[in-house]
């Protein structure tokens, strides 16, 4: 039987507000932790929401875990601060700190999808005494790159590639908001090509009902994109603030998730996992997944999940 929250569901779980800095988060927190379950902290991706783990918040508190759920910087109910510069990934990596600090945790297991891996898998290499463990999803952790990756990317993909096509502030933000239900239901990767086409919708994907489609639409539709696209302008900002960090390896017990079908695996292959995950227990290949896979494969996914976690002390 397939794993399905409601909507009506998700919206009746506790939120707190946590203070990271000079911005709020807003952090959705279920479960009670049973003696020996470590604290769990689900992070993630772009254009997503905390919403986008209903269906692991609720399974893994029933397995026993205490979950935590944010709204991540520029997303949903958190702040979404003006500054480009407010969305390099240590600052990001301090958001998750904080988050552990406001509820009194040494530490917790972080599981990151999309720019939510690349957030926990650096929060790893920085603060490895917050983390007892990490997994990754859609998005592996990788070497660091030889020089800034902009020009990588540009040269060999393009400049009409995503990531690159994201770089001048207010032309993707414009583009996407322009009719947010096309953009949540986009069966290509975003471009300028996508964007100068005919505004045609496609139908939700299988696992997203018109309820949840709803969710997603209402929020984006208030927040704008602006916030998620921020993470994008940092890439080369990354590089230059985590040269201290280069040496450094996943030292904590680790799993890497995906789908055979995710398109991130064309252009960033999980070739670096057995170089920088030196505790890797596990690499879980949905076969017929595609990028979203924590909605469209919730058993599986929260199969694999709870698999790890019970491997971790």
């Amino acid at each position: 039987m397939t794993t399905h929250i409601s909507t009506a569901q998700w919206e009746r779980v506790a939120t707190r507000e946590v203070a990271s800095g000079d911005i709020t988060l807003r952090v959705f927190d279920h479960g009670d932790a049973r003696p020996g379950k470590p604290l769990v902290v689900l992070c993630h991706g772009f254009p997503e929401l905390a919403f986008s783990w209903r269906h692991q918040v609720f399974a893994l508190a029933e397995a026993g875990y205490r979950v935590l759920a944010p709204d991540m910087r520029g997303y949903g109910g958190s702040s979404r601060p003006a500054d480009v510069d407010a969305y390099d990934i240590l600052t990001l990596c301090g958001d998750l700190t904080a988050v552990l600090d406001d509820v009194g945790a040494d530490d917790a297991v972080f599981v990151g999808h999309d720019w939510g891996a690349m957030v926990v898998w650096q929060l790893a290499l920085a603060h490895p005494e917050r983390v007892r463990a990490v997994a990754g999803m859609s998005v592996p952790v990788t070497r660091r790159a030889p020089a800034p990756p902009l020009p990588i990317l540009r040269k060999r993909l393009g400049d009409d590639f995503y990531m690159v096509w994201f770089q001048e502030p207010g032309v993707a933000d414009e583009a996407l908001s322009r009719n947010v239900r096309r953009t949540l239901t986009a069966r290509e990767i975003y471009s300028a090509r996508w964007a100068d086409q005919e505004e045609e919708q496609s139908p939700p994907p299988p696992w997203l009902d018109d309820e949840e489609l709803a969710y997603y639409v209402d929020t984006f539709e208030r927040t704008g994109f602006t916030g998620g696209l921020n993470y994008y302008r940092n890439l080369d900002r990354n590089w230059e603030l985590t040269g201290h960090l280069a040496d450094r390896r996943v030292t904590q017990p680790s799993l890497f998730v995906t789908g055979s079908k995710d398109p991130v695996g064309q252009f960033m292959p999980a070739k670096d996992l057995d170089l920088m995950l030196t505790d890797q227990r596990g690499h879980v290949v949905l076969d017929g997944a595609g990028h979203w896979i924590q909605q469209q494969r919730p058993d599986d996914v929260n199969a694999a999940l709870l698999e790890f976690l019970s491997t971790v002390g």
